[in-house]
């Protein structure tokens, strides 16, 4: 419900008149989910209209995630500096950098330069998301589980933050034209008590079958290393039947030259296989979708998190230009982030693609395998290639390997 706001008035005598001309009611929104899309939405819009009335609810609690990195592009990070620089500022500082990124195959280790990362604790970047929105006058409710959209409260918007399991797309999802199926790949999430120095592409043979880990550095000691396989070997290693510490173990030994005497660290590390999300049509009446709630991309091509900042950057945007009218943002929202979201989920739906036949590439020789990983995503032609990494590049030409057609 909105709330009429009344100046009082006294007349001559001291008693209060309430004024009765029309006035701009307060606008109120809440946004359900407070992982980062949540949250920078509610510092976005408290931002730029300290005016309105935001409900941030979480089910979990305010130091509760799951995960342990959040990995950008340098590229990637352009947009925080330019909608919120505040918060770019705050976030800078405590993120890991490096400007290379490595394939090992065979035990032969390729360095592909010119591709530029910043990652941070997944914790912490919430953390700081956290202390910037109490800065705002914002403060979420946690631990605060709602069961259907109606529990967030008579408002104007409902912004479903809320991830996978969304219970704003949950209600109706044949009105948001919802597309849900898995890959075949199995993969596991854990951390690790390491620090490597690049964001590194790691692919084993075993006599089960082949493996890969994408592990990089968040901390000084601390990385991300998530591991995959084949629905195949992940059967004939009999990983389905296994507790969770009896698979760290083998997982430890496949990859222990990697980890080096480091432990690989739990959090909800279960296997699963990647759900593949897309949504039609991106809002329905007062409700609107960003995120994991609307969309997924593998986390191969490492944007999940950027792709829901943008959302937010996005319906922020149409917000602001429809002088807040949702009626005109929500529909606007849409038609000007979908067509480069389509962009961007193709190229992670076509490296997705080449994880679930790894296997098959693994027959390259480490530097044509190293080509074909960095051309995955079907966005770089050769051209492209030697500007963006011209060291790369020029040993593939003097290596006389074939450039595949992109």
């Amino acid at each position: 419900m909105r709330i009429l706001i009344q100046p009082i008035h006294f007349d001559v005598s001291g008693v209060a008149q309430i004024e009765t001309t029309p006035h701009k009611m307060v606008m109120k929104i809440s946004i359900i989910g407070a992982g980062p899309a949540g949250l920078y939405a509610a510092i976005l819009i408290k931002r730029l209209r300290p005016d309105i009335n935001i409900r941030l609810i979480e089910q979990n609690a305010a130091n509760v995630t799951w995960g342990f990195g959040v990995v950008f592009s340098d590229r990637a990070l352009d947009f925080l500096k330019e909608d919120d620089p505040e918060t770019a500022e705050l976030v800078k500082p405590v993120m890991q950098h490096w400007d290379d990124i490595a394939i090992v195959h065979r035990g032969e280790r390729v360095a592909i330069d010119g591709v530029g990362f910043r990652s941070i604790g997944r914790l912490e970047f919430l953390l700081l998301l956290q202390k910037r929105a109490i800065e705002l006058g914002i403060e979420p409710e946690y631990d605060t589980h709602i069961d259907r959209v109606e529990d967030a409260g008579d408002v104007d918007l409902v912004i479903g933050a809320d991830g996978l399991n969304s219970i704003v797309r949950a209600q109706a999802p044949e009105v948001y034209g919802e597309n849900l199926t898995y890959l075949n790949n199995r993969f596991v999430w854990y951390g690790a008590s390491k620090a490597f120095d690049v964001l590194t592409q790691t692919f084993k043979s075993t006599k089960s079958g082949p493996f890969n880990a994408h592990h990089y550095r968040y901390a000084q000691a601390k990385s991300t290393f998530i591991i995959e396989c084949s629905e195949q070997t992940f059967k004939r290693v009999g990983f389905g039947s296994m507790s969770e510490p009896d698979y760290r173990q083998i997982c430890e030994e496949i990859f222990s030259d990697e980890l080096d005497g480091a432990s690989l660290i739990a959090n909800n590390s279960i296997w699963r296989r990647f759900p593949v999300l897309r949504c039609s049509t991106w809002h329905h009446t007062n409700r609107v979708l960003v995120g994991d709630a609307l969309h997924t991309a593998h986390f191969s091509i490492g944007s999940g998190t950027r792709l829901a900042l943008e959302d937010v950057v996005a319906l922020v945007k149409a917000l602001e230009s429809n002088d807040y009218r949702i009626e005109d943002a929500l529909p606007a929202y849409q038609a000007a982030r979908q067509p480069i979201l389509d962009k961007l989920t193709r190229a992670a739906g076509a490296s997705a693609e080449w994880y679930e036949h790894f296997s098959d590439h693994m027959a390259l020789a480490p530097w044509p395998f190293a080509l074909s990983y960095i051309m995955r995503a079907q966005r770089l032609d050769f051209t492209k290639l030697q500007n963006i990494a011209p060291q790369f590049a020029s040993e593939i030409k003097q290596r006389n390997i074939i450039i595949p057609s992109s």
